[in-house]
C-alpha cells in the first residue's frame, strides 16, 4: 500500500482509494421541482428505510475537515472561496452514514454516494456498483413517498451548462513532491479519456453543437491546476485534505473522471491511475517528459476526436496522438513492473486490459463495446441512426444519451446491455448486493460500518477519520480517531465487536487495547 514501502516488492495497483459520485436527478412532468428538495427526498427516504429501528440519526462530523488547504502550501481564505468549496459547513441537508461505510448525502442540487475506502481497483468497482443499487432503491422509495416520478442518472451533465462530478480519491505518500504529480499526471489525465470517457452527445458546456464526444466532463475544464471543483475546474485539483494522518499521507482528489457504468472502465480508470501514482512516488518517471503544450486545449481536442488520430502538441515540439501517449505510459508501466521484479495478479490484470484495449482502439474501436462506455453508447446511437434514418440532432439520440445512465435495472441502457451479456461485469449480483450493506473488511470502513450496524443509537457523528459516541453516563461525547486507513479492519477489531455487547463495552475495550 502507498505509504508503507511501495518501493519494495512487486509493483501493485493496490492503495487506499474510493469514488464519490453526484447523480443527475429529474422529475418528469414537474420541470419546476427544486433539485435540492428532491435530492433531500431521495436521501431521507433511503435513510428512513435502512434505519427504521434507530432512535437517532448520526450526523456527519465536519470538525476535522479543511477543504481550503492547498497542496501548493497555502490556505485559501473563506472570503475568497466560492460557497461550493465550503464543504466543511453543516447546511442541515440530508446526510446518512451507511453500514457499508459509505456516505449518502445531498451535495447542493444532487444526491451523492461516496464509497467506503477500499484497497484495490476491483473493490472500487464493487462498492461503486453498490452505490448504483442504493440510488435505484432510494429513488423508488422517494417516488413512492412523494407520489412523484423521481429518476436518477449516473452521468455528469444536464447538457444545459451544468456539470456534476465523479471524483476519485487516492492516498499517496506525503513525501511525493506535488510538482511531480502535476508534471506526470496531467498528460495522463488528458489522454486516458480514450478509455475512461462515458460518451456525450453535445459539444461545449451547454451541448449546443450536436456531435458525439468521448467524455462528459472534458468541456468543463478550464485551467491546469487549482483548488476549485465547480468553477474554473482544474485538471489537477490541489485540495490538501487527506482524511488521514497528514504527516504520512496526501489524498489526490481527481475530478476529471467520468461517471462510468462499465465495470471494466472503472477498473481501468482506478487501476491505471493508481499504477501511475506508484511510479510517481518512486521517482520512476523523472527522466520522462510528456508535457503537453496546452493541456486544457488538448483535453477538449481528445474528447472531440472520434477518429483517435488527431495530434497533440507537446512542449518539446513533437506531435503525438492520445493513443500513442497512452501506449508510452503503458510501456513505462511495464518497464516499472519489470524493474520491481514483477507485479501482483490484479496489477497484471490491469496491464493486460490496458494493452488489449489500446490495441482494439487502434485496430477497430467497436471491439471495445463490451468494456468502454463511450463505445457502447456510440454503437447504440449509430444503430438507431441507421435503423430510423436519424441525424445527430434527433431527440431519440438525446434520449439514448440520458437513458444509458439511468440507474433503473429495467430502463437503464447500460444495465440492459449487461443483462444481455454485451457489457462485461466483474462482480455478480450477490456480491454487489452484499456490498450494499457490508463494508470492506480490510480498511477502517469496517469499523465505521460496523459501528453504524451494531450501535446506531450511540453513534452521534462520524467521518472518514473518526467515529463519535454519545454514551449514557458520560458528560461529553467520545471521539474514536481513525486516522490510519488500514487500521480498524476486520482483522483488527472483529473480535472486539463480538466481545462488546454495548457501545460502552466497545469504547472501553478500544481504550485499553
Amino acid at each position: 500500500m502507498s505509504g508503507k514501502g511501495n518501493d519494495l516488492g512487486p509493483a501493485t495497483v493496490n492503495r487506499v482509494m474510493g469514488i464519490e459520485t453526484e447523480y443527475g436527478i429529474t422529475v418528469p412532468g414537474h420541470p419546476t421541482m427544486n433539485a435540492m428538495v428532491t435530492s433531500t427526498h431521495v436521501v431521507n427516504a433511503y435513510a428512513m428505510a435502512v434505519s427504521q429501528h434507530a432512535r437517532r440519526k448520526a450526523r456527519w462530523d465536519y470538525d476535522e475537515e479543511s477543504p481550503l488547504r492547498d497542496a501548493r502550501g497555502f490556505d485559501m481564505t473563506r472570503a475568497e472561496a466560492d460557497p461550493s468549496q465550503l464543504t466543511d459547513e453543516d447546511l442541515g441537508l440530508a446526510n446518512v452514514i451507511l453500514t457499508n461505510g459509505a456516505r449518502l448525502y445531498v451535495d447542493h442540487a444532487h444526491p451523492e454516494y461516496s464509497s467506503p475506502e477500499v484497497l484495490s481497483p476491483r473493490d472500487a468497482v464493487l462498492w461503486d456498483r453498490a452505490g448504483v443499487l442504493i440510488m435505484e432503491q432510494a429513488a423508488q422509495l422517494a417516488s413512492a413517498g412523494t407520489g412523484l416520478p423521481i429518476h436518477l442518472y449516473k452521468n455528469n451533465t444536464d447538457n444545459k451548462g451544468a456539470s456534476y462530478g465523479t471524483h476519485e480519491n487516492y492516498l499517496m505518500r506525503r513525501t511525493t513532491p506535488f510538482a511531480d504529480i502535476v508534471r506526470h499526471l496531467t498528460p495522463f489525465f488528458v489522454t486516458r479519456q480514450v478509455i475512461t470517457g462515458s460518451g456525450r452527445l453535445g459539444i461545449g458546456q451547454e451541448g449546443r453543437e450536436m456531435r458525439f464526444q468521448l467524455s462528459q466532463r472534458a468541456d468543463f475544464f478550464e485551467v491546469e491546476v487549482g483548488l476549485e471543483t465547480t468553477l474554473k475546474r482544474p485538471i489537477i485539483n490541489t485540495r490538501d485534505e487527506p482524511h488521514a494522518d497528514p504527516e504520512r499521507y496526501r489524498r489526490l482528489h481527481v475530478i476529471v473522471g467520468d461517471a462510468n457504468l462499465s465495470d471494466v472502465a472503472t477498473l481501468l480508470k482506478t487501476g491505471m491511475t493508481s499504477l501511475l501514482l506508484g511510479m510517481t512516488e518512486d521517482g520512476f518517471l523523472q527522466s520522462s517528459d510528456m508535457a503537453l503544450q496546452d493541456p486544457v486545449k488538448s483535453m477538449h481536442k481528445v474528447s472531440h476526436d472520434l477518429t483517435l488520430r488527431e495530434g497533440l502538441e507537446m512542449r518539446d515540439g513533437r506531435t503525438i496522438t492520445a493513443l500513442d501517449l497512452q501506449y508510452e505510459y503503458l510501456r513505462l508501466a511495464r518497464k516499472y513492473v519489470e524493474e520491481r521484479g514483477g507485479a501482483d495478479a490484479e496489477t497484471q490484470e490491469v496491464l493486460l486490459l490496458w494493452e488489449t484495449t489500446l490495441d482494439d482502439l487502434v485496430s477497430d474501436p467497436t471491439r471495445c463495446a463490451d468494456r468502454l462506455d463511450w463505445v457502447a453508447k456510440l454503437q447504440l446511437m449509430e444503430g438507431s441512426m441507421s435503423r430510423h434514418g436519424l441525424d445527430w440532432s434527433s431527440h431519440r439520440l438525446q434520449a439514448i444519451d440520458l437513458q444509458y445512465s439511468d440507474v433503473r435495472s429495467d430502463r437503464g441502457l447500460a444495465r440492459r446491455l449487461e443483462s444481455m451479456g454485451k457489457l462485461r461485469r466483474l462482480h455478480d449480483d450477490s456480491a454487489v448486493l452484499a456490498a450494499v450493506t457490508d463494508p470492506p473488511r480490510n480498511t477502517r470502513a469496517y469499523f465505521r460500518g460496523e459501528c453504524m450496524r451494531r450501535f446506531p443509537n450511540e453513534v452521534a457523528a462520524a467521518s472518514w477519520d473518526s467515529v463519535v459516541f454519545d454514551l449514557a453516563g458520560e458528560e461529553s461525547l467520545l471521539r474514536v480517531p481513525t486516522m490510519e486507513p488500514t487500521r480498524g479492519t476486520a482483522e483488527h477489531v472483529a473480535s472486539v465487536f463480538e466481545a462488546s455487547a454495548t457501545a460502552a463495552d466497545l469504547v472501553r475495550a478500544l481504550s485499553t487495547s
